[in-house]
């Protein structure tokens, strides 16, 4: 069992009242060890190919009180200027920020600016570490923030977008996000939330609208990485994945802090992880963790890659260390996943109950957390249950991630000839946003193989296979006894790209 932090929650202040097409494999895979290198020098001179310490400054002599107040304000400047503009911060920043920006709106209490970066600072502080009573309490700051400054508060809007993505409310981060383009059309950190909040709604079109319209915008370089990290994520949700592999490693490289260049290594890890190449995928997870040990994200992803590479112990630790730093539902439900195929029951239990335990608390904090529950559901618990909650959530969010997991739900109460509509939503690109997903290949051949659909049902497993031949460690092993049962042989390689 891993050894959760379960430090109280902070108290609540009382103050309150179409880009181009993607490019050619063989240039990306040259592209991504001249930046492997590259990074490394950006992270001052210790990645190399891959780290093997953490970035650290040079020994410096003491410095003197003036020096040091100097500093703290640099610092103090430069986690603001992160957490307004949607950068990747450290953890200890945002804590030193939030401490600053606390102090400060308690002496000025009308200071509208103040209070939207501390509730920028909460949001990003429950992101970081998943204690989701920092949600209420940012809503808090943003909804005074706004009071103060009037309706056209950027900052402020852009905070609430922020919040509701973080909260799974795609449809408040669009009614944010657009009031916030409104009042300042060329604000760069407008559109990230804005394109997050599309794809959850299914508005593909928009969101590439969004990209390209962000993509057009004369940006400085401090944040052009976190620019080319977004588009990587698009072209991702395209199926463009050599695209998105030599965008997020250009960001990379161009990252300015070890923070924000470890949450690039880490998006670059699962990019490696979805087309499956494990190896790969853990060089970038453990860059990533060496770079801000905080990132929980690349934990988890190292777990995901050393369980692949039949390294079971390591990828126990790995969760365990994830989990520890932030006790996310998925995670905590992916970790079970994996005791149970070990066949270590108990284990397994114990972490869907942390499971459990953390979408109660994520509830009380506003977030939405049917997705997550109805996958559970469908796979362990009450499949009415999990059709129920899912069919709700796609007529909230009709998002390609709603509509595979209400396809398999659908399918595990035995309604196959609907669970496959929604099944080639999440896997035909001119329906869906096109994103190559071993997983919902896996769920849609199942479902033709239960409507004796053999042909289709073999091509989707095969594709589920050679998409990542590792992507479950529960659905893998069946993915291969249906295509046995089939007549099918699995790939032999990956696909490319």
């Amino acid at each position: 069992m891993c050894a959760l932090d379960n430090r109280p929650s902070p108290p609540a202040t009382s103050l309150l009242p179409e880009p181009a097409p993607p490019r050619r494999r063989g240039r990306v895979l040259v592209r991504l060890l001249t930046v492997a290198l590259s990074a490394g020098v950006a992270a001052g001179g210790t990645l190399l190919l891959w780290p093997h310490e953490p970035h650290r400054a040079a020994p410096a002599p003491a410095a003197g009180p003036r020096a040091q107040t100097a500093a703290r304000a640099a610092a103090l400047a430069a986690a603001q200027t992160a957490v307004l503009s949607g950068l990747p911060a450290a953890l200890p920043d945002l804590t030193t920020l939030i401490g600053a920006r606390e102090a400060r709106v308690r002496a000025h209490p009308k200071d509208a600016a103040a209070w939207a970066v501390l509730g920028a600072a909460y949001v990003e502080r429950a992101r970081r570490t998943a204690d989701t009573g920092d949600y209420p309490r940012a809503e808090r700051a943003l909804q005074t923030s706004l009071k103060a400054a009037g309706k056209n508060d950027t900052e402020a809007l852009g905070g609430l977008a922020g919040l509701a993505v973080a909260r799974r409310d795609f449809a408040g981060a669009r009614r944010y996000g657009e009031d916030a383009l409104k009042a300042a059309p060329k604000r760069w950190s407008a559109y990230p939330v804005l394109i997050d909040a599309y794809n959850g709604l299914g508005d593909y079109k928009a969101a590439r609208s969004a990209l390209d319209k962000l993509m057009a915008l004369k940006v400085g370089a401090d944040v052009k990485p976190a620019v080319m990290a977004r588009a990587s994520a698009v072209y991702r949700d395209r199926g463009w994945r050599e695209d998105a592999a030599a965008q997020v490693t250009d960001a990379a490289a161009a990252a300015r802090t070890p923070a924000e260049q470890a949450a690039y290594l880490c998006q670059a890890g699962q990019l490696a992880w979805e087309r499956g190449d494990r190896e790969d995928a853990l060089r970038h997870f453990t860059a990533a963790v060496r770079l801000d040990p905080d990132q929980s994200a690349a934990r988890a992803g190292q777990g995901r890659a050393l369980a692949a590479l039949g390294r079971t112990q390591e990828a126990l630790t790995a969760y365990q260390g994830s989990l520890a730093h932030r006790p996310t539902p998925q995670v905590a439900l992916e970790f079970g996943e994996l005791y149970e195929s070990l066949g270590m029951g108990q284990q397994a239990e114990a972490q869907y109950e942390l499971m459990r335990t953390q979408v109660r608390r994520e509830l009380e904090s506003g977030v939405d957390d049917d997705l997550v529950i109805g996958r559970y559901e469908a796979d362990h618990g009450d499949v009415q249950e999990a059709v129920e909650r899912l069919t709700a959530e796609w007529e909230r969010q009709p998002g390609i991630e709603v509509a595979d997991s209400l396809g398999w739900a659908l399918h595990r109460a035995g309604d196959d000839k609907e669970a496959l509509g929604y099944a080639s939503i999440a896997t035909d690109s001119t329906k869906g946003g096109g994103v190559r997903s071993a997983l919902y290949a896996f769920h849609r051949g199942m479902i033709e193989q239960d409507l004796d659909l053999e042909a289709p049902a073999r091509r989707h497993l095969q594709d589920a296979l050679r998409t990542n031949p590792y992507f479950s460690p529960l659905q893998t092993p069946a993915a291969h006894a249906a295509l046995t049962a089939l007549g099918g042989q699995p790939p032999e390689e990956p696909l490319p790209g």
